[in-house]
C-alpha cells in the first residue's frame, strides 16, 4: 500500500463510502440495512464505525459496541484490491482497544458457519470458537 493509513472513528458524511465499502467485500445481505447499521451505531455512545483511511479514502472499517457485559465487532471490512495486507487485523486491533477503554473485559463477533476464510482468520487473531448456540428473535418483520 502506497499511503500511511490512519485510523479515526466514522461522521455521517462518511455513510455513503462505507456502505459501498460493506457492499464491496459481501457484508450487506437484504434483511439488514446498512445505513440504517450505520446511523444507528453513530448516534449512540456505546458504539462507533472506525474507519482506516489511504489518504482520504476509506479503505477498511470495523463497527463496534458495547451491551455494558461485553464487546462486539461487527461489519469488518477491507477493500478487496488491498486484502492480504495487514489491514483487517489492524482494524480487529483498533476495535479492540476502542473496547478495551470502554472498560469491556471481552470481545465478540458473529461468523456465518460456512465463512471457513474469515472464521481461519479471526482464530489466526487469537479468537476461539465458543460452545453456546446463538439464538434470535426478529422484533421488525425484516425484508426478504
Amino acid at each position: 500500500m502506497n499511503h500511511t493509513v490512519t485510523v479515526r472513528p466514522c461522521t455521517a458524511d462518511d455513510r455513503d463510502a462505507v456502505v459501498t465499502l460493506w457492499s464491496a467485500c459481501g457484508l450487506v445481505v437484504p434483511w439488514n440495512d446498512p445505513a440504517a447499521d450505520f446511523a444507528l451505531a453513530l448516534s449512540k455512545t456505546s458504539s462507533t464505525v472506525l474507519a482506516a483511511l489511504a489518504g482520504d479514502r476509506i479503505v477498511a472499517t470495523a463497527m463496534v459496541g458495547q451491551d455494558g457485559h461485553r464487546g462486539w465487532i461487527y461489519y469488518l471490512a477491507v477493500d478487496p484490491a488491498l486484502q492480504g495486507q495487514g489491514l483487517g487485523r489492524r482494524m480487529v486491533s483498533e476495535a479492540e482497544s476502542w473496547l478495551a477503554a470502554a472498560g469491556m473485559p471481552k470481545v465478540q463477533l458473529l461468523v456465518r458457519e460456512t465463512n471457513q476464510r474469515v472464521l481461519a482468520f479471526y482464530e489466526r487473531l487469537g479468537y476461539a470458537r465458543s460452545p453456546v448456540t446463538m439464538m434470535q428473535k426478529w422484533l421488525t418483520n425484516p425484508s426478504p
